[in-house]
């Protein structure tokens, strides 16, 4: 068990949010690492356990082994997921993560931390940057479940990722907005692009199949036609993302980026739009998007 100094109630697991940045072995902090491999259970959807199993962090499929109700796996682990032997012989439930499921599967959680597991519970990039913690803090909210102990590790979210990709776009202030309408209307959206772009910050956009044509009309009312954006798919993934083409990355402007809406595919696209700053730089090797602190030059460093 992964255990933290003070795990709460005597006898009590722990709760951990695990993000997995992009999700292959390189881009994950070793405590990640760590966490997934010694847990009891890991919750993890298909695609991030197809990562995780790359470079052992989980054990591979034919390391499945028949749940026994004495051999320190939960009783329900037979029903509610599959069950791993490492090769150390230690065993790790493993239960397939699905949108539909979030509310469910933070309730067996919270159980199986109460019987003396610690339960992984993989999101991927990072778990504060749209991604299930507040989901694990509203249900312990309204399951009562203060006794659980949690405990988050961050991990690489996309616009970290794709800055990465493209070189230092994110150097001056700049702030992400989610254009998933699920949990608030567009009014609201609107407002906050609009005083994102007014107020001069480089902006990342997420969850883009959701109207993002409409985001960058949005930002066009107040942000020069010329400034640099780009188009990111699957940072950090190389080919082994959603996206068919593998990690992509397209560089364009604000007047034409809707001009390559082929390049918007789904839970792996992130679209950052630059500043009246941001600049295109290249050398004898590819475009970068560069957006400096301001006011520097090299005597300043």
């Amino acid at each position: 068990m992964s255990g933290t100094e003070d795990s709460g109630d005597e006898g009590y697991g722990t709760l951990y949010v695990v993000g997995i940045g992009p999700g292959l072995p390189g881009g994950m902090t070793q405590r990640a690492k760590d966490v997934i491999a010694t847990a009891d259970c890991v919750v993890a959807s298909n695609l991030y356990q197809e990562f995780l199993r790359k470079d052992g962090t989980l054990p591979p499929e034919s390391a499945e082994v028949e749940a026994a109700a004495d051999g320190g796996v939960s009783a329900a682990s037979a029903d509610e997921g599959t069950v791993l032997e490492r090769p150390d012989g230690s065993r790790q439930t493993l239960v397939r993560s699905t949108m539909g499921r979030q509310v469910e599967l933070a309730r067996e959680a919270f159980e199986r931390v109460r019987d003396g597991e610690d339960v992984a519970h993989v999101s991927g990039g990072d778990p504060n940057v749209y991604g299930k913690s507040d989901l694990v803090f509203t249900m312990a909210e309204a399951e009562d479940a203060t006794d659980v102990p949690i405990e988050i590790v961050p991990g690489v979210t996309a616009a970290l990722g794709g800055a990465a990709t493209l070189g230092a776009p994110l150097s001056n202030d700049f702030c992400t907005v989610s254009l998933s309408d699920k949990w608030r209307g567009w009014d609201e959206i609107e407002e906050k692009l609009r005083a994102a772009a007014i107020s001069g910050f480089v902006i990342v956009l997420y969850n883009c199949w959701r109207d993002y044509e409409r985001a960058i009309e949005v930002v066009r009312e107040e942000r020069a036609a010329d400034v640099p954006v780009a188009i990111v798919n699957d940072a950090g993934r190389g080919d082994a993302g959603r996206n068919v083409e593998g990690e992509t990355n397209t560089i364009t402007t604000l007047a034409d980026v809707t001009d390559h809406d082929e390049k918007v595919g789904g839970m792996g696209s992130s679209i950052l739009i630059g500043t009246h700053e941001t600049e295109v730089w290249e050398n004898d090797h590819r475009e970068f998007l560069v957006t400096p602190r301001g006011g520097r030059d090299v005597e300043d460093f």
